[in-house]
């Protein structure tokens, strides 16, 4: 009861912080800062505590609550923490005073306002992953919009509202469908059971007809590949993360973006497994063109923040490509990828925006020589690089690397049967690799070496903030890339239980996801 308690705790701290807000005067923003501060590190101490009572050994959800909202609807607030989501709500709190330190000194206009926005969305996102009842799921996936849309608007650079319109529709239209799709669902599961529910574990038990899984995978589908993005959806996110303020590109590519992975593995995906077993070869071949062609866009660019943009189409190509190949290992490197994603996306996004805050310009070619102007920061910004190609010891190689292994490991036996479409997409799958060593070392060489320009002389390297952030950064790459079994035993069960819904129907393995 305390554990669960303690997560609730943590799902609601942001709003505390909201509150804290009120009574901080807006003419005092440093002591506005150090609120949010503060309410992000208490948010990320209690969310290690979680981490660490988290058993690896039970099945389905640990610090469950269970309370009726709208109970004549079946709607309840039921969070919980699962192999699913556990790390992805660590990693959120941890980049939460990362996102608020890293903006200090980038936001000065409305700041009281902008932190509000931060914690509101710290929040949704929160909410997002913990939450277990698909209504309470969609209300948190709509918060989400309103405090992005917000800190793109207000606070984003010059075609900011062009930027934040396409974000707009572009999410809101697969919203409308996803919100169709899930009435339908539910009024599905009440004409087969006689009583309306909106749990996770009773609609994995929802038997429907295969043109029925159809349309409503693609329903749901298209609102998660849309968040990926996955191509040839992506094309919103290149906007929204050049005009966004740092913070926005932060919170994008740290965590929004793995709310559509997040959403295929936890519900697209297993609500209708049969529909997604017949359409795996066109989802397979959307992660595989995602992997490559996003690596082509990030090869070609010359804004500094584009390429990481486009690199994370990517990168989180092969997060879809560890989830549908059904392997083990591919399930457990898709979450590991996810989460190493989300760190090393982050740091490379403060990067851009520590250097935009000293030279105000993002055009690649305006820069050369950084090495020898800001070592410290140089040396930083190569580890994220490193970090980024799949360096062995850094976590975006045990994610690669995992996805890689469980789509050649799930391909090799259909090959062998006559059907070599999948091992001839897990090969394209690495050419990205190759690719993404192309594209960020090009960045490197131009970004950091060369001759020095002389409209940014002098400049001041990281000051103790900043190397504060960073480092932070490069132990939790380090520490995911060189011990990543202890993460990989707490999510084994979730993952095999994903296989289960995927392959043996709904019925034998929902019982996993409704123990408390």
């Amino acid at each position: 009861m305390a554990d669960a308690v303690l997560l609730n705790l943590v799902l609601f701290l942001p709003l505390v912080g909201m509150l804290l807000l009120i009574v901080v005067p807006a003419s005092q923003p440093g002591t506005v800062r150090q609120v949010s501060l503060w309410a992000m590190l208490v948010q990320l101490a209690l969310s290690a505590w979680l981490y660490t009572r988290f058993d690896a050994t039970v099945p389905g959800l640990q610090f469950q609550t269970v309370l009726p909202w709208i109970a004549d609807w079946g709607v309840y607030y039921r969070i919980g923490l699962d192999g699913y989501n556990l790390l992805l709500v660590l990693m959120t709190a941890f980049l939460g005073p990362i996102v608020v330190a890293g903006s200090f000194s980038a936001i000065s206009k409305d700041v009281k306002l902008f932190y509000a926005m931060v914690f509101l969305i710290q929040f949704a996102m929160m909410g997002t992953f913990l939450a277990q009842d698909l209504f309470l799921f969609y209300v948190f996936w709509e918060t989400m919009l309103i405090p992005m849309f917000l800190l793109i608007g207000i606070w984003g650079g010059e075609r900011r509202i062009y930027a934040t319109i396409k974000f707009f529709l572009y999410t809101a239209f697969g919203s409308i469908l996803m919100l169709a799709a899930v009435i339908y669902l539910v009024m599905s599961a009440k004409a087969a059971g006689g009583v309306a529910s909106f749990a996770f574990a009773d609609l994995y038990q929802v038997k429907l007809p295969l043109q029925a899984q159809t349309w409503l995978l693609a329903a749901f589908g298209l609102s998660f590949a849309i968040k990926v993005p996955m191509v040839p959806l992506h094309t919103w996110l290149p906007d929204a993360h050049v005009e966004a303020p740092t913070t926005g590109s932060v919170i994008l590519a740290g965590v929004m973006l793995k709310m559509g992975t997040y959403g295929f593995m936890k519900l697209g995906f297993p609500l209708f497994p049969e529909a997604t077993q017949a359409w795996t070869p066109l989802i397979m071949t959307l992660a595989v063109i995602s992997i490559v062609y996003g690596a082509c866009l990030a090869l070609v660019q010359d804004d500094i923040k584009k390429i990481i943009a486009y690199s994370s189409i990517s990168h989180l190509g092969y997060v879809m490509l560890g989830l549908v190949s059904l392997d083990l290992l591919g399930i457990q490197g898709a979450v590991v990828q996810m989460v190493s994603h989300g760190l090393v996306a982050a740091g490379l996004f403060l990067m851009i925006g520590m250097i935009y805050e000293r030279c105000h310009t993002r055009d690649l070619a305006a820069y050369g020589g950084i090495a020898k102007l800001l070592p410290i920061y140089s040396v930083g910004f190569m580890i994220l690089t490193l970090a980024s190609i799949g360096l062995p010891t850094t976590s975006g190689f045990t994610g690669e690397f995992l996805v890689l292994l469980g789509a050649f490991t799930a391909a090799w036996p259909i090959h062998l049967q006559g059907n070599s479409y999948p091992l001839l997409m897990a090969v394209v799958a690495t050419t990205g690799v190759v690719l993404g060593a192309l594209y960020m070392l090009r960045f490197a060489l131009k970004f950091l070496f060369g001759q020095a320009k002389a409209p940014h002389l002098p400049l001041a390297d990281l000051n103790g903030r900043e190397i504060s952030i960073l480092l932070a950064l490069v132990v939790a790459i380090f520490a995911l890339g060189l011990f990543p079994d202890e993460p990989m035993r707490k999510t084994e069960l979730a993952a095999r239980q994903y296989q289960q819904l995927m392959t043996a129907g709904h019925g034998a393995a929902a019982t996993a996801g409704s123990k408390p």
